[in-house]
């Protein structure tokens, strides 16, 4: 896939981080984007919108395509009713048709502090995996609406259609820097909640990396779309190479703390690390949301066809 777009002076735009590179040469070529357009967001609950999707509904309504019959009732509209069955069985059949859905994506992307470290690093992922979920949404003529988390807001993109739009998206992203300074994810996830008026599956990508990060997702699950949390994680936190006395800075506060990293202290990391993931799992399944943790290591590839499909993210 390639961006053939230029700037005003026509000169080539720069290219998108986003695209192929060394680090992950398969992003988004031709033939990744054939099996995206294979998947589907899960959703499992109805939706209502303005405009007919592609989804089939468990609602039944008024399409193109046969679902089932029922019996008459008074006031009924007389179009649905199948007069074929009529003059056969004389008995008054009113004929059901699929109902498709128009639903609304939301993919929100953590570009707190935390996110910027890493390596590889965890926003780029970050930046990507939304390319790659908001493509599915797309190729399924689903309303894509990205919204990017920092400080103590979400700032919220217009909502594209269409696989034509994925440049858009793209260039939304791109651009997109971690932020300086603290990040509350829950207020950030408040605020994008107050601005949600479309149901739908909601992705939440992010390190969670925040003391407040189990009542960011209490929030996302409180608008009733089907919340999905991908914690994105290095390598080095999850397995620090760390030894010897150390003064550990935390990115966002600048607070820091000593520590001798031996053995012991390593080993603590791990056991509070799996407590901590382990938690916010269990908040995340209270409230009828998926949890799964993500290392940038990770191929992309594996993550939506594999990881985010055992987890019914994606089907």
């Amino acid at each position: 896939m390639t961006d053939a777009r230029t700037t005003p002076a026509g000169e080539p735009a720069k290219r998108h981080d986003l695209l192929p590179s060394a680090v992950d040469p398969t992003v988004f070529d031709e033939a990744f984007l054939r099996q995206l357009e294979r998947l589907m967001l899960v959703t499992r609950k109805a939706v209502r919108g303005g405009m007919k999707g592609v989804r089939r509904s468990a609602k039944r309504g008024v399409s193109v395509e046969f679902a089932d019959y029922r019996d008459y009732s008074m006031g009924d509209d007389l179009r649905t009713l199948d007069w074929n069955i009529y003059a056969r069985l004389e008995k008054l059949f009113i004929k059901l048709f699929i109902e498709e859905e128009d639903v609304t994506v939301h993919i929100l992307l953590d570009a707190s502090g935390s996110m910027g470290t890493g390596a590889p690093d965890k926003l780029l992922f970050g930046k990507r995996a939304a390319a790659a979920l908001a493509y599915i949404g797309l190729a399924s003529y689903d309303r894509i609406s990205l919204g990017v988390l920092q400080g103590r807001v979400a700032r919220r993109y217009p909502a594209v259609r269409g696989t034509n739009r994925i440049f858009q998206v793209l260039a939304d992203l791109s651009p997109v820097e971690a932020a300086t300074g603290r990040t509350d994810l829950s207020a950030c996830a408040r605020h994008y909640a107050a601005q949600l008026t479309q149901r739908g599956p909601l992705i939440l990508i992010s390190d969670c990396f925040d003391a407040n990060a189990e009542r960011a997702i209490s929030e996302l699950a409180g608008t009733r779309c089907e919340v999905a949390v991908l914690q994105v994680l290095s390598p080095d936190e999850l397995d620090p190479p760390l030894e010897g006395d150390l003064r550990l800075v935390d990115v966002e506060s600048a607070a820091g703390v000593d520590i001798t990293a031996d053995l012991a202290t390593i080993d603590a990391y791990r056991a509070r690390l799996t407590a901590w993931q382990t938690e916010l799992e269990t908040a995340a399944t209270k409230r009828r949301a998926s949890f799964v943790t993500v290392p940038t290591t990770l191929p992309l590839a594996d993550l939506v066809f594999a990881e985010l499909r055992r987890r019914r993210v994606v089907a």
